[in-house]
């Protein structure tokens, strides 16, 4: 009779393999998991403690660098921050922008979360359709920002500028000809909203192809169903949000449970599981892509129709237009300071949340009047997953230790910052 032997051996650090630089050292007997302990720190980038030595905007770039797939969700619940310690209101049209690449976000997170979550477990072909997709709205946060990625287009009192009137355009080149530039510039020849409403059109289809590929396909339902179940008392007591709380069949959700912003105009529903495993964690993550699509296509109707400022006129806080500082002492003065110092931020604390692609991502700040933060301190829904490691993967097989890191949908920026 064969012995069965136990080992403890290093699941990482590696980077393909489990989302980011996680070191996860595994107690096996056999291929069973008899204890699962994650050691992180190994991209740690101080991200808390350096912004109290910048400037209170200086740190809307170290935002977008936590969380990688999500910037512009980062950036928003510092902005947030911000503007309840200043006391200031955001303009209605910037709040409209904000909740419309939430919602790009949302779907760029899920995304790339559905394609490499496949791609760890074995099927290769779901993230090649899902990068596709992927590049049309980067395509977008470059229109805004200049940026593929690390955007800094919210700021305290709005956003960087309004939406631009024409897309860039792909060019004849070696790699394509003018045909498929004609092609691939089809939805490029009006405004911005004019490109991302062709986008929602064509992404309802998108989803359905998914569904095809994934969701009735036997393997990843043999690889996620009854993996990594979780209930929802469990999920509440290991401080579970996002879709691995929705999974275990909690509706807990800021945008209607605490609404900022727009949200409360907005018609959309919150999906949620039953069973708190994989396969479950999978689907809400898949109806929440068509629930933003929906919340975007609100948002495109409602920003046609109503133009107007996308930042606040406070000169305290964000800098006057260009002509006027050119023109007047008052608003060069008001630059000059805004520049040289930043913003000077009343004394006190405060909390502010957003309900990020992964979860609750907060950020708490203390302010002692200067133009940095005094303490900054961010929830990071990523942590308070990977916490709960041993306790999903414990009695699983080491091949369900990739389909349980893949459905927490990890990165590290976030959980070592």
């Amino acid at each position: 009779m064969t012995e069965i032997k136990s080992f403890t051996i290093n699941f990482g650090p590696q980077h393909p393999a489990a989302h980011g630089v996680l070191r996860l050292i595994l107690e096996l007997e056999g291929e069973v998991v008899k204890r699962a302990d994650p050691h992180i720190g190994l991209l740690h980038r101080a991200t808390e403690k350096l912004a109290e030595t910048r400037t209170w905007i200086q740190s809307v770039p170290y935002m977008d660098r936590l969380d990688y797939v999500s910037m512009m969700c980062n950036e928003h619940a510092y902005c947030l921050a911000i503007e309840r310690l200043l006391g200031i209101e955001v303009p209605i049209r910037a709040q409209y922008i904000r909740v419309m690449f939430d919602e790009i976000t949302r779907i760029l997170n899920h995304l790339l979360n559905i394609g490499t979550h496949a791609l760890d477990i074995g099927a290769m072909t779901m993230v090649l359709y899902t990068f596709r997709e992927r590049e049309d709205l980067m395509d977008a946060y470059e229109a805004v920002s200049g940026a593929r990625m690390h955007a800094a287009y919210y700021r305290p009192g709005g956003v960087y500028r309004d939406l631009p009137d024409e897309m860039p355009k792909y060019e004849v080149s070696p790699y394509k000809d003018a045909k498929q530039v004609k092609a691939l510039n089809r939805a490029r020849e009006g405004s911005l909203l004019d490109f991302l409403e062709d986008f929602c059109e064509r992404f309802e289809g998108y989803l359905d192809e998914y569904h095809t590929l994934l969701t009735d396909n036997r393997i990843w339902k043999q690889r996620t169903v009854g993996i990594g179940v979780v209930s929802p008392e469990e999920a509440l007591a290991w401080g579970f949000t996002g879709p691995m709380l929705r999974g275990s069949g909690v509706a807990w959700d800021l945008r209607k449970k605490q609404p900022y912003e727009v949200y409360d105009r907005l018609e959309f529903d919150i999906p949620v599981g039953k069973n708190g495993d994989c396969y479950d964690r999978y689907l809400v993550r898949m109806e929440e892509m068509r629930q933003s699509n929906r919340i975007i296509k609100q948002c495109i109707d409602w920003l046609r129709k109503n133009p107007g400022p996308v930042m606040t006129d406070n000169y305290k806080v964000a800098p006057p237009p260009r002509e006027r500082m050119k023109t007047g002492m008052e608003e060069l003065i008001h630059h000059f300071k805004l520049m040289s110092e930043g913003i000077h931020v009343p004394p006190g604390e405060v909390y502010a949340a957003v309900e990020h692609p992964k979860g609750e991502f907060g950020v708490y700040a203390i302010s002692d009047g200067a133009n940095k933060p005094f303490r900054l301190k961010l929830r990071a829904p990523g942590f308070a997953h990977l916490s709960a490691m041993d306790k999903m993967a414990r009695g699983h097989l080491l091949a369900d230790v990739v389909a349980i890191v893949g459905t927490m949908d990890i990165v590290f920026g976030e959980i070592d910052r």
